[in-house]
């Protein structure tokens, strides 16, 4: 049922305790890390490219190692989360792939970056079913957007870092020591992570109050996990597939060719020369790229629940956002005609803006629409057909750039990919009706 205004008198005031947002935080940094871990690749792609002698085909097949292996561990491990739960399961992955980050280091071949990117790619495939599943358990329905919003933050927070980072070790150390340096890191969120993370139900810190606060939607029904065919067989978890399909793609195209776009485009180098200073190297342009996809995705995630306090529906406020989202994209299509290197990050930075808070929103509706037994299960499905269309994107653009050495063709669906997303969610859920996830039937 839909969630009640924020002037229901039956909602309690937000408490005193805020520990859910000490949680929330550190699922921010879970994903800043697992940022940090995967774009180092694409950060130092114009050095490692020169190093090993890859061609855009040999580094649109490394990323599609990394996506494929992405997909396929999604569709695994977010059932396998809402089996042995999030603690668990999200240490077990931070572990994981902090070992296949630090294993590029000694890649010398394509073929061994293709596995150590397969081995990265499985790993972090929990990050996302596993955050969201925990602010599905950490958060009343009027908050889940904004801490979807303030964890996703940390995907851009993580490419913020990762120029700052790689490029800096790189450039003292060598490219290698940068995978090594990223590996470490995650071995450091590891040790946080087994230290402050518990589930509501379990931990020491959070007060009674706060805990009466995060479940005043009510106690989801009792059953089991929800099974991937009965899954298929609802149109509330295609809204999620069919909106992942459609932009996830955009995302993965500026995460791994953005460098590259600004470096073929606009004449922006890796390291500052003799002849140019830092404004004109790769590094200040990521920067503010992010800084602005940052923006979006607090901003998405609180115009959502804000509009939900002010007494708007949920679908009525969830898709208002996804269509203001949408609008900030569709300058894309024209970015690759930018006159110079400042137009081209104002209209990336709002197209990535636009991007976050349209994340933000679609990740939150999972929480409106299912249980919290079912959410990873719904997300990791999703993020599978995203990491599909990843793999097309990657493969589109390796062999777009090899014959024709332009990013136009791949752009116009970038700025269109969203209303097309948007369009499916519509026909999918028109009025987001929630579903509980039945029992199995019992057999015979």
């Amino acid at each position: 049922m839909p969630a009640p205004a924020a002037s229901d008198p039956a909602i309690p005031a937000p408490p005193p305790g805020r520990f859910r947002w000490a949680i929330c935080a550190l699922l921010f940094f879970v994903i800043t890390i697992n940022y940090v871990d995967r774009q180092v690749i694409g950060v130092l792609k114009p050095v490692i490219e020169t190093d090993m002698g890859w061609s855009e085909v040999d580094y649109g097949n490394i990323v599609t190692a990394f996506q494929a292996s992405y997909g396929i561990g999604l569709f695994l491990v977010g059932r396998w989360l809402d089996r042995v739960g999030t603690r668990r399961g999200l240490a077990i992955a931070i572990a994981l792939w902090s070992l296949a980050a630090a294993f590029h280091a000694g890649a010398r071949s394509v073929l061994q970056f293709v596995l150590a990117r397969a081995a990265l790619g499985f790993a972090e495939s929990a990050a996302y079913p596993g955050a969201v599943k925990s602010v599905a358990e950490w958060f009343p329905r009027r908050e889940r957007a904004l801490g979807v919003g303030i964890l996703n933050a940390g995907a851009n927070v993580g490419v913020l870092l990762t120029p700052l980072v790689g490029i800096a070790v790189a450039g003292a150390f060598g490219w290698r020591a940068a995978f090594l340096v990223t590996g470490l890191l995650g071995l450091v969120l590891l040790a946080a992570w087994l230290r402050l993370y518990r589930a509501p139900a379990d931990h020491p810190r959070l007060t009674a109050a706060e805990r009466v606060y995060i479940e005043q939607d009510g106690e989801d029904p009792a059953g089991p996990p929800l099974g991937w065919g009965q899954a298929l067989r609802q149109r509330q978890a295609w809204y999620f597939v069919a909106a992942k399909f459609f932009t996830d793609p955009v995302w993965y195209l500026f995460l791994f060719w953005l460098p590259d776009f600004f470096a073929r485009t606009q004449g922006l180098e890796l390291f500052p020369t003799g002849d140019t200073g830092l404004l004109a190297t790769i590094g200040p342009a990521l920067i503010a790229v992010y800084l602005l996809a940052d923006i979006g995705s607090v901003a998405g995630g609180w115009l959502s629940s804000h509009l939900i306090r002010r007494g708007w529906s949920v679908n009525r406020a969830r898709k208002t956002t996804l269509l203001v989202a949408a609008l900030c994209a569709l300058p894309l299509v024209g970015v690759v005609h930018a006159p110079n290197a400042a137009v081209a990050v104002a209209l990336i930075g709002l197209g990535t803006a636009g991007h976050q808070a349209f994340s933000s929103n679609i990740f939150a509706m999972i929480g409106d629409l299912y249980p919290r037994r079912a959410v990873a299960t719904v997300a990791g499905m999703g993020g599978m057909a995203g990491a599909l269309g990843g793999i097309a994107i990657a493969q589109a653009t390796g062999w777009t750039l090899q014959l024709t050495g332009s990013y136009l063709p791949i752009l116009l669906y970038a700025g269109l990919a969203y209303l097309i997303a948007l369009g499916a969610i519509q026909l999918l859920v028109p009025h987001m009706e929630p579903i509980f996830a039945p029992s199995p039937e019992p057999t015979v």
